[in-house]
Formats: C-alpha cells, structure tokens, sequence
C-alpha cells in the first residue's frame, strides 16, 4: 500500500482567474515519469472554482471522465449536445473516446468543489458518450466497463468499518473525514494505492466520505 498525502499533491490552476487545482497525477507541466499513473487511473484532481469561473471549451480523447462533486454546482456542457447540472451525490461520467470537446464552470453563487478522475480505456476509438446518476447509494457501485473499473462511494459514520475490494488494483480517495487504513491515518485529499492486499479493513475516525476505485488491469 502507497500512501500519497494531499500536501503532496502537484498545485495547478489559475488563481486569478478563480481556478484552483490539486493533481495526484503527473499533470500538464508538472511531469513527473514515477507518477504516471495506477492501475486505470491516469489523474485524480481536486478543483475549486470561484463563481463565475470555469473551463472554456477544450478537447479530450481515449479518456474515461468522472466527476464527483463535493460543494456547489458544476454547470456541464459538450459538443455532443448534452447539458446538465451536476450537484453533490451525483456521478457524472463523460466518456471521451474518440474525441470530444466540453465546458465545465461554476455558475452558481457558491464556491464549488469536486473531483475528477481521469481513466484510461481498455481499448481506443469509439463514440462519446455521457450519463449523469443522480443520488448514487453506498450499496450500488458505478461500473466504467470500457476501462475495466468500478467506483465504490462510501459515506462512513464514526467508527464504522470499510471492507477495500480485493483487486489487482485499488484506488482509494479520502473526500471528507478521517479513515484508518493499515496503520496509516488519511485525511482529506490523502489517498491510497493497494495492489493485491487481501483482507484489507479501514475504519472511520469521524464522518467520512471516501471514493474507491476498483481495477482489474492496468488498461
């Protein structure tokens, strides 16, 4: 198990312009060949935006998106024609493949906060597609089947116990609270990387909010 603290984590965004960025990841100019990737997952980006601000329109490709918003409202718009308010508890997965281009602002009157991890698909090509799941449960975990992956969101109450997949490889993001983790105590933004470790408990030291990933390759 790799434990990654958030004060490590590569600093981005435009301060000025409203925009603040935290990557786990090797990240546009903070290129760092160790820290390319985890199993699927190519990035994992804590982004805060000021009202009003956003990101213009911009292209991906043979890219699996999902975004999980913590606070505030993220206003979604792509070239494909889908539009949609993504809101806390929501799941919005945008799946580039063979190209796409999308706007993502603040155009609410709060500041907002949320999480976007980026994962590479087992096969490139194909048709974009979106989808936005509205109040995802604990129990329903949301399947990326083109990248081999499952997203596990666990909200914790003091003291309660968290069972990690047994996987190949399993990546483990710390959205809220404190959980305990093989000795390791992780805050919000820490995170884990845990290849093949059975057995594997962690238990909550507060309310927690936790998202897992769950690889069966390296795509």
């Amino acid at each position: 198990m790799d434990v990654r603290r958030s004060g490590d984590r590569y600093r981005g965004g435009e301060t000025a312009a409203g925009i603040e960025s935290c990557h786990a990841f090797s990240f546009g100019p903070h290129y760092d060949p160790d820290n390319l990737r985890f199993g699927a997952v190519l990035a994992c980006n804590e982004e805060r935006l000021a009202p009003g601000a956003g990101f213009d329109e911009h292209p991906h490709s043979h890219t699996e998106i999902v975004t999980w918003v913590v606070e505030g409202e993220l206003t979604h718009r792509d070239s494909r024609g889908h539009a949609s308010r993504v809101r806390p508890g929501d799941v919005q997965h945008l799946s580039a493949a063979g190209g796409v281009r999308h706007v993502e602002r603040n155009d609410g009157p709060d500041p907002l906060v949320f999480v976007q991890m980026w994962l590479a698909p087992l096969a490139p090509g194909g048709d974009p597609s979106y989808e936005v799941v509205r109040g995802i449960a604990d129990s329903t975990p949301y399947a990326v089947p083109d990248a081999g992956a499952l997203l596990h969101v666990r909200r914790l109450a003091t003291g309660e116990r968290l069972a990690v997949p047994e996987a190949p490889f399993v990546y483990v993001h710390v959205v809220r609270g404190r959980l305990s983790l093989a000795g390791d105590l992780l805050g919000p933004g820490d995170s884990a990387r845990i290849s093949a470790e059975p057995d594997l408990e962690g238990e909550a030291r507060g309310a927690a909010e936790i998202l897992i990933w769950e690889m069966t390759s390296a795509a």
